[in-house]
């Protein structure tokens, strides 16, 4: 069925501010995200340079080796129940997460949570993209020793090197992404091997070096009821890092060849994965520790000691590979979304792609990075609206609505339509979101309540999903599922 004219909605009809071939539902025939796909998705994820930066740290603030495996087992079990419960929904609408978003929020109220996960993303694209230059910096170093002299002279914060490392990644992942969804499946699906055969050989070389045994803590192992919630405490910051993704997994379930698709990828790709991952961290920080009593912060910063110049390269190169895939599923995809999402009649997934590129670029995201402040405060601010997001997404769908959805409707603008609300802003969803968010932003912000500020999400989160339900103007709840296929478009 083709779109309508906006000037003329119905209640079947599709509005042109609302609908296009990136937003539209995908067939349910032709989808091809298998059990691998969604595994590799979590398998170069979970290694990325941030995540190792994070976990590597809890070894330094004085979680011991079965602190660290007991945080991660919780914080997997946990999101993998999250991820399921996220990812069925992409799977049966097969709509992008700015348009799920409009069930609960309203054809135009949901601009409102697909900006505050495209914001968040586009920054940590421009420092995902930045990390990695720095291991490809110190990489061209290595090779070709007079490339030091280009960072003698610095252009906006950044050195030379700096800028050519910086923006040849840049070139790579807006080509990756100029050729959609389909690129960016293929490319995690062949980087996920390398990175974990990489990894799991770093583990080893370290392993080996530190003569086949590890130290169990730095020195400073925390105890009793201390050790218990500092535990819960970095499983419940770990499932945080993962908040952006739990809000827009649909963007990759609305192509899973089925629903079991994606809780095999799941079950593999989070538990069996997310403790090989702490297995990995653990026996990098131990080793290092017992070597020269020091806790090393970042895995870049072992792959550069090491002193056989192929495997530095092949070390170096996986590093790079990695983050490359971390950043196109985490954070390009939803901010090409949330842009189509607003110009639907200007912008496409290429389009959006370099658009998103570019705001990643001109905020000059190593000096974001280097800034604590901003990076506590705003990125931390903007990561703490999420909770109560997903709260009210999640309430709306499974407690309210009971999975079923018109998907038709999420495409139209008549007034009489199921998500059209009052001129299509739900002031139920908007009543939850603002004293959650408020109160989500100052526990996560406030020293006051620093011994809780790691757990700012779920409070976020559980507020925000219980004042949707209890606040007065229940919306209205279609009788019966209907599909999107009448409008669907062929899954990339």
């Amino acid at each position: 069925m083709a779109p309508s004219d906006v000037s003329q909605p119905s209640a079947t009809g599709t509005s042109s501010r609302l609908y296009s071939p990136d937003l539209a539902p995908t067939k349910k025939a032709g989808r091809n995200w298998s059990g691998y796909s969604v595994f590799t998705l979590w398998a170069n994820d979970v290694h990325s340079l941030g995540n190792y930066a994070f976990a590597l740290g809890l070894f330094a603030l004085g979680l011991g080796v079965w602190d660290i495996l007991a945080a991660f087992l919780l914080a997997s079990v946990f999101l993998f129940g999250l991820l399921s419960l996220s990812g069925y929904m992409g799977s049966k609408t097969g709509v992008p997460f700015p348009v799920m978003s409009r069930i609960a929020f309203g054809i135009k109220g949901a601009q409102l949570p697909a900006m505050i996960r495209g914001g968040v993303a586009i920054a940590w694209f421009g420092i995902q993209t930045y990390l990695a230059a720095t291991v490809l910096s110190a990489l061209l170093k290595a090779l070709i020793p007079s490339l030091a002299a280009l960072e003698e002279t610095s252009v906006l914060g950044l050195s030379l090197l700096g800028w050519v490392s910086f923006l040849g990644l840049w070139v790579v992942q807006v080509l990756i992404v100029s050729f959609g969804m389909d690129a960016i499946r293929k490319y995690v699906e062949l980087a996920a091997p390398a990175v974990l055969v990489t990894m799991l050989g770093l583990a080893v070389w370290m392993f080996t070096k530190a003569d086949m045994s590890i130290a169990m803590d730095a020195g400073q192992a925390f105890t009793g009821a201390d050790r218990w919630i500092h535990i819960l405490e970095a499983a419940a910051l770990w499932v945080v890092i993962y908040g952006t993704f739990v809000l827009n997994f649909c963007d990759f379930t609305r192509s899973a060849k089925s629903n079991r698709s994606i809780n095999i990828g799941n079950l593999v790709g989070i538990p069996v994965n997310m403790l090989f991952f702490a297995g990995i961290v653990v026996v990098l920080s131990g080793a290092q520790f017992k070597l020269n009593g020091k806790v090393v912060t970042s895995a870049s910063d072992i792959v550069q000691t090491i002193p056989n110049t192929l495997l530095l390269v092949l070390a170096s190169l996986a590093l790079i590979i990695l983050t490359v895939a971390v950043n196109l599923m985490a954070n390009f995809v939803a901010p090409v979304y949330t842009l189509v999402n607003l110009f639907p009649r200007k912008l496409n997934f290429r389009r959006a792609g370099v658009v998103s590129a570019v705001i990643g670029l001109v905020i000059l995201p190593w000096n974001l990075y280097n800034n604590p402040v901003v990076v506590n405060y705003f990125l931390g601010g903007l990561g703490a609206l999420l909770g109560p997001v997903f709260g009210i997404v999640m309430a709306d769908y499974w407690l309210i609505r009971k999975t079923r959805v018109h998907v038709p409707h999420l495409y139209t603008e008549h007034p009489e339509a199921t998500y059209a609300y009052r001129k299509g802003i739900n002031p139920r969803a908007i009543g939850a979101f603002v004293p959650a968010a408020a109160v989500a932003v100052v526990i996560a912000l406030v020293p006051t309540f620093k011994g809780i500020s790691g757990f700012s999400w779920f409070i976020g989160a559980l507020l925000a999903a219980a004042l949707f339900v209890v606040l007065p103007g229940r919306p209205a709840v279609p009788e019966e599922d209907v599909d999107g296929e009448e409008i669907a478009v062929p899954s990339v």
